[in-house]
């Protein structure tokens, strides 16, 4: 047996057929959504389903040429591609065409390309290109510190196009690292910041005095810190409750309310100078709270009335008016999900999110069974990324996350998020299929 055809019977067929299972019912509701109420001719390459199903031929391609590339060839260019991209995300910055709001797209004629979209696999590769070396594990504040480097930059840089939906998506990063060693702490810390964050969004109680850093706090504000900060407190003291260590609790019961203070000061900065007015009003809806724009939640309203007007069983495919007649806003791209619920209903969604259920199962079980280090924080570095967007993607459409621009994995319409996706797993693919090789 050739080493070629060895490779091709080691590959993960089951997360393949997943892939192109979700990738031909999202070319199928993308049609759907985009038929204005009128028959579709599956066969045109003319229309959004049109291209979608060319792009899908493009990323068998691109799969095919992924899997034909030796695992040892991602491994030792992981650097090399980690810096390439963050030298094209710069350029985007400079240079990039602007597509809703945000400078994140480069523009070739009528062909627009989102390189965030490709950063999400290298900074993935350079984390376990990190990691798989020295000691294997986040013991030492140094590899702590450049494993927050290493997803902060891209995450920063894609902060300025603005683009908040891919850095969310970046903070999923958090769950390889913790599978790697990192601490508990990180957990807890994490809560009493969303506890933090929330209160500093629904009091808007932040009160910064431009430009002198250092602002004005009011009683509420004081309420977030207290509760944020008083959160971490109580788990050191109960985790330091020996009398040795209670030098150390008061070092870490400052340090706690200094930070909770400082992340609600940035917290607030970044949302008033930051975002976009559209996108803090995003924020404030989910949080019930009044922006004086009627048309603030339109979105959501009709995101929700389409995927409760779905029932049990749903309308029936090609029969869902307000996503075929354009009720629903980016209804082939960011709310491709109502399509799904409006025309499928209840079962359908369900089926589709088991679907994804599966594929993250898959990509789990491909990561713990590998001997190679790297391979394994790579795996959990992909499962991370496929989960958050279709966390963030379906929260979105449910109302229980902001409406940011992010789109549903292998679902929703267009090139840069079908062919990101596609070499983020077919890397992993690749790289499995070499696991009796042992890679470093």
């Amino acid at each position: 047996m050739s080493r070629r055809e060895n490779i091709r019977s080691r590959l993960d067929w089951v997360t393949i057929g997943l892939v192109l299972l979700l990738a031909v019912l999202g070319w199928l509701n993308i049609g759907s959504a985009t038929s204005g109420g009128e028959a579709v001719d599956w066969l045109t390459l003319e229309g959004k389903h049109g291209k979608q199903l060319l792009w899908i031929a493009v990323c068998a391609v691109l799969a095919f040429l992924v899997l034909n590339i030796e695992g040892e060839f991602f491994i030792r260019t992981s650097i090399l591609s980690y810096l390439g991209m963050l030298v094209v995300l710069v350029a985007v910055l400079a240079v990039g065409k602007v597509i809703g709001g945000a400078r994140s797209w480069f523009a070739f004629g009528s062909f627009s390309l989102q390189p965030s979209e490709f950063a999400k696999s290298t900074t993935a590769l350079m984390l376990a290109y990190l990691l798989s070396r020295g000691d294997g594990k986040l013991r030492s504040f140094k590899t702590r510190l450049q494993a927050i480097a290493v997803v902060g930059i891209p995450a920063g840089l894609i902060l300025l196009q603005p683009d908040a939906g891919t850095v969310l998506v970046f903070g999923g990063f958090v769950f390889a690292l913790y599978r790697e060693g990192l601490s508990g702490n990180v957990l807890v810390v994490a809560f009493a910041a969303l506890v933090v964050a929330v209160a500093t969004i629904l009091t808007g109680a932040a009160v910064v005095q431009y430009p002198v850093i250092g602002a004005a706090t009011g009683v509420y504000f004081l309420w977030a810190v207290l509760v944020g900060g008083g959160g971490a407190v109580i788990w050191f003291i109960i985790q330091s409750s020996l009398p040795r260590q209670r030098k150390r609790i008061r070092q870490w019961s400052l340090l706690a309310l200094i930070g909770a203070l400082g992340f609600s000061i940035a917290l607030h900065t970044g949302m008033e100078k930051v975002l976009a007015p559209h996108q803090r009003d995003r924020i404030h809806v989910l949080f019930g709270i009044d922006v004086g724009n009627p048309d603030a939640d339109y979105n959501i309203r009709h995101a929700k009335t389409a995927i409760g007007s779905g029932g049990l069983t749903g309308k029936g495919f090609l029969n869902g008016p307000m996503t075929a007649y354009a009720f629903v806003p980016e209804q082939e791209t960011d709310f491709i999900f109502c399509t799904v619920g409006e025309e499928w209903g209840f079962l359908g969604s369900g089926a589709v999110i088991l679907l994804y259920l599966l594929l993250l199962w898959r990509l789990i079980f491909l990561a713990e069974r590998q001997r190679s280090h790297f391979t394994r924080v790579y795996g959990y570095g992909v499962a991370s990324v496929l989960f958050m967007h279709v966390l963030i993607n379906v929260g979105m459409v449910l109302g229980l996350a902001p409406v940011i621009g992010i789109p549903l994995p292998f679902f929703s319409y267009g090139g840069s998020s079908l062919m990101g996706f596609s070499v983020l797993i077919f890397i992993l693919l690749r790289l499995d299929a070499e696991r009796f090789t042992v890679l470093r």
